[in-house]
């Protein structure tokens, strides 16, 4: 039994799935995690070390049980979390740490550039914000100067993983779009871009389609990962594309949302264009296909979060949701903007934080819990909404990620966006987007419509009316809370 690999490297941990030609799961492993580190003020940066050996733990768990099942791997394809940026030295070496989409000390560097060069995000399809690897760049030219000389070329966490197991640097389009360096619908670097990140093409990996071989695993990559030598690597896409593929979102008006540590919601269409309001992002997917949406920066470490400071007697996420459950919808008037890590889709805007608005003596940690549920889930809504009024219509949501497998989360999601919302069998989005991809690239399996066709929804969140209606009410509020705080924001912002 031939079967192909899914790996998506993710923000805080990797998953690998092994799927065979029909797109049948397999095997899976467990998630390998690695930590988010927040050193100083704005910092949200990972060892590539680290995350490297869970990615090559998690691949050869994933060999493992694939064989244990009779699977002989033929290939890998490959998913990651986009945005990440890694100096190397010219032995591959890292010289950097792994900056995330979560840092935001390029805040100011990205104020100045979207100022100054106002339409490299309709250039792009990259927001002119602190995630994007363009915006990294200038902000390091500027202020670590002796960091930028050590370095002999800037790439992603997948571009390390791709050159540990086949000896090649490529970045896949999909990942690349999301760089703000690559021109929009394109598969090369924009020459503007590249000015304004200070940076020459020959320093960054060669772009090559998602469906591109990187190459056959080396003996080197099959010691390091335990994937059989000669088994091709198939470079894949980002991991929100992929979350599309995987929950059978690629129809339009079917959109995707996904919650793990941040969250996302994306519709597929088939012309690559950003709204004239530029509150959304699109990034390439599948081959003649586009993601149009939003991400948000906070998901589901909101709910950590709220564990660690809130409740420390509560020792699992199931314990926190059971609490949450027991407060009403809308948290008796409650709200929560839940932007501990800023914030980003739709206003892009760096100085947002945190805060509790409207709390009074009679509320209690089960209302503080769930008003953070809640926030996460409305933040995704007024996505919805600039997508929709984008010129792009919804009429089916698929959900994945941590959050979908309890019943608390995905109900106010369902409720915060007015509809019915569907979860696909095994919540595994972006590993099996990727496996369903590898397939198809290889010639084993259908083409990506036919393969989401083939996505099986296992249970559906019914939205409740008076739910719906409860905050539909308050969605108004919580938008408008953030113009209200700008200023106060600001101010905090000048004395930090």
């Amino acid at each position: 039994m031939d079967v192909v690999l899914g790996a998506d490297i993710g923000t805080t941990a990797t998953k690998v799935l092994a799927c065979r030609a029909d797109g049948t799961v397999v095997a899976r492993t467990a998630a390998h995690g690695y930590p988010l580190l927040e050193p100083d003020e704005g910092h949200a940066v990972q060892s590539p070390d680290v995350v490297l050996a869970a990615a090559a733990d998690a691949l050869r768990e994933a060999t493992a049980a694939a064989g244990a099942a009779g699977g002989r791997i033929v290939g890998v394809c490959l998913s990651s979390a986009m945005h990440s940026l890694i100096g190397v030295d010219d032995g591959g070496a890292p010289v950097t740490p792994l900056i995330t989409w979560a840092d935001t000390r390029a805040a100011a560097t990205a104020t100045r550039i979207a100022v100054d060069h106002p339409s490299l995000h309709r250039r792009t399809g990259t927001p002119v914000h602190p995630m994007s690897p363009l915006v990294k760049l200038a902000h390091l030219h500027e202020h670590d100067a002796a960091t930028v000389a050590r370095v002999h070329r800037w790439v992603g966490i997948k571009e390390l993983v791709v050159e540990r197991l086949t000896g090649t640097w490529l970045v896949d389009a999909s990942v690349a779009s999301a760089t703000g360096l690559v021109a929009l619908g394109r598969q090369e670097y924009d020459a503007e871009a590249l000015s304004v990140a200070g940076v020459d093409a020959s320093a960054l990996s060669p772009v090559a389609a998602v469906t591109a071989q990187a190459g056959p695993v080396t003996a080197a990559g099959c010691s390091w990962s335990g994937v059989p030598a000669g088994a091709v690597v198939v470079l894949g896409a980002g991991d929100g594309p992929l979350a599309n593929l995987g929950a059978g979102a690629t129809r339009p008006g079917v959109a995707a949302v996904s919650i793990g540590t941040s969250g996302a919601l994306r519709v597929t269409v088939d012309t690559p264009r950003i709204d004239d309001a530029g509150r959304l992002f699109c990034f390439a997917s599948t081959p003649g296909r586009w993601v149009v949406g939003g991400a948000i920066n906070n998901g589901g470490h909101v709910l950590a979060w709220a564990g660690d400071a809130l409740t420390p007697d509560l020792d699992s996420p199931e314990a926190l949701l059971a609490l949450a459950a027991t407060a009403p919808v809308g948290s008796d008037g409650l709200l929560m903007l839940p932007y501990l890590l800023g914030e980003r889709a739709p206003r892009w805007d760096t100085l947002p934080s945190a805060a509790y608005v409207g709390l009074r003596r009679t509320h209690g940690r089960r209302h503080l819990l769930r008003a953070a549920l809640e926030g996460v889930c409305q933040q995704l809504a007024l996505i919805l909404d600039a997508v929709r009024a984008a010129g792009h219509p919804v009429d089916e949501v698929r959900a994945g990620g941590g959050f979908a497998t309890g019943e608390l989360w995905p109900q106010i999601l369902a409720d915060c966006l007015g509809m019915d919302v569907g979860l696909p069998a095994g919540h595994e989005g972006s590993a099996h987007g990727a496996a369903l991809l590898g397939l198809w690239a290889l010639g084993l399996g259908a083409d990506p419509d036919i393969a989401a066709g083939r996505v099986t929804v296992d249970r559906v969140v019914r939205a409740e009316a008076r739910a719906v209606a409860t905050y539909a009410a308050q969605r108004p509020i919580f938008a408008g809370l953030s113009d209200a705080l700008a200023p106060a924001w600001q101010a905090l912002d000048a004395l930090r």
